[in-house]
């Protein structure tokens, strides 16, 4: 059988009396792998391939994207993304708490209509709730608050409180609160049962042992995924446009329809914009994971410009090597 490159054979091993001086002289040969560098170059290829097509392509219209981009029409719409988004991921988590809450506690009726309002809510198409909200005002022309079959007390108009921006808030919100629940149960009984049992043995008030205690551990495997649902919660916003509400994607599409030679220039503004919004949430996850990752890990994980400075370095000591091989 064939030994591997940088293989040491039986006959070349030091002997067991070599002194420490001898064997620390000797070089050590680093194991070749073709395979890994063929790779490489075959990525490196095929990247390079596609950023030349990106950028040479006319199609693309760079020109035209660089026009749109911070167009103060863009600009606008971007807004009314960022607002929509923030105040149903807001009100998406508060109310996934509670539907967690009401899954985990030991009232039936509580843990019924908390399984019942995420089984819908998570079985009804996004676009199907916006939609239903917004035609909200054919079915109940107003809203009233009192005794049930009795006489009420309060009467809202409908049609007065029902803003594009409400519609788009509230259809987010209650379809964002159904999947934030499953992730905050999750993270909830993630955490060890030893404890709850040692919160409970403190004779800690309920409300306490949850916020203090259990809570913060849970938040170590909330965040990663529900970090995922607000990244999908950004990009579910490009739905509003059809509530007649325009954020980004509203906004691409009108400029679209009044310059149809901009399709794609628009199209790619609207992509990079939020490849920029995703990413700063990816970074604010990173650093939040860090920041609960204290005490569960014995160091904590490196920052991008730690990573970045550890890869320079292997980096350098692997090209001494070669060159002193």
């Amino acid at each position: 059988m064939s030994e591997p490159p940088g293989a040491v054979t039986l006959a070349e091993a030091p002997a067991l009396d070599t002194p420490p001086e001898k064997l620390a002289a000797q070089r050590v040969q680093p194991l070749r792998r073709p395979g890994r560098w063929i790779a490489t170059a075959v990525v490196l290829v095929l990247v390079a391939q596609f950023v030349h097509g990106l950028v040479s392509n006319p199609f693309y219209q760079w020109d035209r994207f660089g026009y749109w981009f911070l167009r103060p029409v863009i600009l606008d719409g971007l807004l009314i993304t960022l607002e929509v988004a923030a105040y149903s991921a807001v009100l998406g988590l508060a109310g996934g708490i509670l539907l967690a809450l009401a899954r985990l506690s030991r009232s039936p009726v509580l843990r019924a209509v908390s399984w019942t309002y995420v089984w819908a809510l998570r079985s009804i198409p996004l676009i199907v709730v916006l939609l239903f909200l917004y035609n909200f005002s054919a079915l109940y022309q107003t809203l009233s608050l009192g005794v049930p079959f009795g006489p009420a007390f309060f009467t809202f108009d409908e049609s007065r409180l029902a803003t594009d921006m409400a519609i788009a808030v509230v259809g987010l919100s209650l379809n964002e609160a159904a999947y934030a629940a499953e992730v905050v149960r999750g993270g909830i009984l993630s955490v060890d049962q030893g404890q709850h049992e040692a919160a409970a043995a403190l004779g800690l008030p309920r409300g306490y042992q949850f916020w203090k205690i259990v809570f913060p551990q849970a938040l170590r495997s909330i965040t990663p995924n529900y970090v995922n649902q607000l990244i999908g919660l950004i990009k579910s916003t490009s739905l509003v446009f059809y509530v007649s509400l325009l954020d980004l994607f509203g906004t691409a599409q009108t400029m679209g329809a009044t310059y149809p030679g901009d399709i794609v220039p628009l199209l790619l503004v609207v992509t990079v914009w939020y490849l920029i919004l995703t990413s700063v949430v990816s970074v604010v996850q990173f650093y939040v994971e860090r920041y609960y990752a204290r005490g569960a890990t014995r160091s904590l994980p490196p920052t991008p410009l730690q990573q970045l400075r550890r890869s320079l370095s292997e980096f350098r000591q692997r090209l001494r090597k070669e060159a002193a091989v």
